[in-house]
C-alpha cells in the first residue's frame, strides 16, 4: 500500500485491495455453498439437516472469528505508523487467542448440539443429519480460526492476492472431498450430509498448512518471523485484541445470527420450507461477498490512513467504498429478481421446493441496497477502531427491530414465512441508516480535532 493523491488513484487502490479479497471470500464461502449444493443433490432431508446445522454453526463461527478480524486494523495501523517491530507479537498473540476460541467452540458443540437440536420440532432424519454435520465440521474449527488470524495479517500488509491464491485452492479441495464423502465414491463411505461436514474440516486443515508455509517462507511475510521465538501469552495484548475484536464479533454475530434464527423458526413450517428458504439464503449470501469484500478493503485502507494520520484520505476511502457497493447492489438485485427460477432449479429438482424458493428470492432482491450500505460502513468504522457503538446499533437494528417485526408478520398476518423476510429487510435498512449516521459523526469529530 502507498499514499494516494487523488480520487482516481484511490479507486484503483481500493479495487486492487478489494478484488483479491472478493475472490478469497467467494472461495471460502464456496466451502459452505458446495456443502449445501452437493447435499441438495443427495436428498431433501439431508439438505434440510445441513441447513439447520449451518444455522447453528455459521453465526458462532462468524461471531468468534470476528474477534480475530481485529488483527487487520491493528496491523494496518502499526504499518501506517511505521511500527513494524510490534506486528509479530500482535499476530502471535492473535494465534494464541484463535486456538483458545476454537477449543471453546469445539467443546460447546461437542457437548451441547444434541440438546439444542432437541428443543426444535425437527423430523428425526433431519435432526440426525444436522447433529452429524456439526460434529464432523467441529474437527476443522482449530485450523479455520488460526487461518483467519494469518489471513488478517496477510491482508493487513496489503497482500490480499496471496489470501486469494490460498483460498482459491479451498473450493476444489472441498468439492473433491464432498464427492468422496457425501456420495461414497471411490470406495469411501457414503455419509450424506455428515460427509459434507467432514469434507469441510479436511479442507480447513489443508488450507491452514498452505498458509503457514507461505507466511514462513515467502516475502514480505517471512521478514516478520511470525513462527519463531514465541512469547508467553500476553493478557495485555489479548485485551487490546478483544477490546476491538469483541464488538466486531458481536456485530457480525448479530447480523448473521438473525438469518440463522429465521431459518430455525422456519422449521415449524416443515422440511420443504426450510429447504426453499435455505436456497434463497445460500445464494444471497454468495452475492453478499461483494459488499463484504469492499467492507474488508475499507478496514485495511482506512486503518492504514488513520495510522498515518491522513484523516482526509481515510474519509474519502470510506465513502468511495460505500458508493462502489451501492453501484453493484443494483446488479445483485437484478440477478435475484430476473433469474430467480434458474437459481432455484440449480439447487433442487423438487417442484414444491423450487416454487417456494422463487418467492423467497424476490424478497432477497429487495434488501440488496441495505446490505450494500451497512457492510462497507461497518468496515470503515473498524478502520477507525470505532466498534463499541457499532455493535449496539447492530443489535438494535437486527434483534430489536428486524426479528420482532418478522415474527409478528409471520405469526399474526397472512404473510406466513414471508413475514420473516420482511423483518430482515426492516432490520437491514435500520442498520444501514444508523451506521451511516455514526460514520459521518466520527469523521466530523476527527475533523474538528485535527
Amino acid at each position: 500500500m502507498f499514499e494516494t493523491t487523488n480520487t482516481s488513484e484511490k479507486l484503483q487502490m481500493l479495487w486492487k485491495i478489494v478484488v483479491p479479497i472478493l475472490v478469497t471470500q467467494v472461495a471460502m464461502y464456496l466451502v459452505t455453498f458446495f456443502d449445501i449444493y452437493m447435499t441438495s443433490r443427495y436428498g431433501t432431508e439431508d439438505l434440510a439437516g445441513v441447513s439447520i446445522g449451518s444455522s447453528f454453526w455459521f453465526p458462532v463461527y462468524i461471531g468468534l472469528a470476528g474477534i480475530l478480524m481485529s488483527i487487520t486494523p491493528i496491523v494496518a495501523q502499526l504499518m501506517g505508523a511505521k511500527r513494524k517491530k510490534e506486528v509479530k507479537e500482535a499476530v502471535q498473540q492473535g494465534i494464541y487467542l484463535s486456538i483458545i476460541l476454537a477449543v471453546l467452540v469445539f467443546i460447546f458443540f461437542f457437548t451441547s448440539i444434541d440438546n439444542l437440536l432437541g428443543f426444535m420440532d425437527l423430523e428425526p432424519a433431519v435432526e440426525k443429519v444436522a447433529s452429524e454435520y456439526i460434529f464432523a465440521l467441529s474437527f476443522g474449527v482449530v485450523p479455520l480460526f488460526v487461518y483467519n488470524t494469518l489471513r488478517s495479517y496477510i491482508d493487513a500488509l496489503g497482500s490480499t492476492r496471496v489470501s486469494m491464491i490460498i483460498s482459491l485452492l479451498s473450493a476444489p479441495i472441498n468439492v473433491f472431498f464432498n464427492y468422496l464423502l457425501i456420495f461414497g465414491n471411490w470406495g469411501f463411505p457414503e455419509l450424506g450430509g455428515a460427509g459434507a461436514g467432514l469434507a469441510s474440516a479436511i479442507t480447513y486443515w489443508l488450507v491452514l498448512l498452505i498458509a503457514m508455509w507461505i507466511v514462513h517462507t515467502q516475502k514480505p511475510f517471512k521478514d516478520f518471523f511470525i513462527f519463531t521465538n514465541w512469547p508467553r501469552i500476553s493478557l495485555a495484548r489479548f485485551k487490546e485484541i478483544s477490546l476491538i475484536g469483541i464488538p466486531i464479533g458481536i456485530s457480525l454475530f448479530a447480523e448473521t445470527s438473525i438469518f440463522s434464527a429465521v431459518t430455525l423458526m422456519m422449521s415449524t413450517y416443515g422440511t420443504i420450507t426450510i429447504a426453499a428458504h435455505q436456497i434463497a439464503i445460500n445464494f444471497t449470501s454468495l452475492l453478499y461477498m461483494l459488499p463484504l469484500s469492499i467492507s474488508m478493503g475499507a478496514t485495511i485502507l482506512v486503518g492504514f490512513e488513520v495510522g498515518a494520520k491522513r484523516f482526509g484520505d481515510a474519509k474519502k476511502y470510506s465513502w468511495l467504498s460505500v458508493g462502489s457497493a451501492i453501484s453493484f447492489s443494483f446488479i445483485s438485485s437484478a440477478i435475484l429478481f430476473f433469474m430467480r427460477e434458474p437459481i432455484a432449479e440449480l439447487y433442487s429438482s423438487d417442484p414444491a421446493v423450487i416454487e417456494l424458493a422463487v418467492q423467497f428470492l424476490i424478497f432477497a432482491a429487495l434488501f440488496q441496497l441495505s446490505d450494500a450500505i451497512q457492510a462497507p460502513v461497518q468496515g470503515a468504522l473498524r478502520g477507525y477502531k470505532d466498534v463499541n457503538i457499532t455493535f449496539i446499533m447492530a443489535l438494535i437494528s437486527y434483534w430489536v427491530i428486524g426479528l420482532p417485526v418478522g415474527y409478528l408478520l409471520a405469526s399474526y398476518t397472512g404473510f406466513g414465512p414471508f413475514g420473516y423476510w420482511i423483518g430482515l429487510i426492516a432490520g437491514l435498512t435500520a442498520g444501514a441508516a444508523t451506521l451511516s449516521i455514526r460514520l459521518a459523526a466520527i469523521q466530523k469529530k476527527i475533523a474538528a480535532h485535527s
